[in-house]
């Protein structure tokens, strides 16, 4: 019993210090954050913080890698998907996704976000895809490659305006928009 206790309570001091560190970089860079802001945020003492994390940019690293690990999954499920219902299945629980994680991911994607992250969920969807990301700089890519870069491209910006907008499509409307631009490629 004692056990499930210490889980659940590791899993809201994470989240409410996950909270705190988003709600404050919608309103300053991380690097103007500090620590002592970040916990009184949160309601969590640093002692206790420290216990997680050695300070913001280690905190948000960490929400980084569990993203980026979550999308190399779902990618991984996409590609390997040639039926049609099953990718638009697919397509609409990563937008679901989206939806029930928006308050991060509206930062993460944004200007307040980490350029790295970003870029690094580019190469992921350009490995996961089978290109290498030092191809997409090459001036001599084929018809078919420019395409998928202008593609993935798109949705990236495309799912980056959602979230700033205020998600005013569904899940499956999303799903159906990227189906559509990138069953243009086959």
């Amino acid at each position: 019993m004692k056990e499930i206790k210490e889980n659940r309570k590791t899993r809201y001091t994470r989240m409410v210090l996950q909270d705190s560190l988003f709600e404050l970089m919608r309103k300053k860079p991380i690097t103007k954050i500090t620590i002592k802001e970040l916990c009184e945020n949160a309601d969590i003492n640093r002692t206790t913080f420290y216990a997680y994390y050695t300070d913001q940019y280690d905190l948000l690293r960490k929400i980084e890698d569990e993203t980026l690990s979550w999308v190399k999954e779902a990618l991984s499920n996409l590609i390997s998907q040639t039926d049609k219902y099953e990718t638009l299945k697919i397509l609409e629980g990563i937008f679901q996704y989206f939806t029930e994680n928006s308050r991060h991911l509206q930062t993460l994607m944004s200007e307040q976000g980490d350029i790295n992250f970003q870029k690094q969920l580019f190469t992921l969807i350009y490995q996961e895809s089978g290109m290498s990301p030092s191809k997409v700089t090459d001036a001599n890519l084929s018809p078919k490659e420019d395409y998928f870069i202008f593609v993935v491209n798109g949705s990236i910006g495309l799912i980056q305006h959602w979230l700033k907008n205020g998600m005013n499509r569904s899940a499956k409307e999303m799903a159906e928009i990227i189906y559509t631009m990138a069953s243009q490629i086959r």
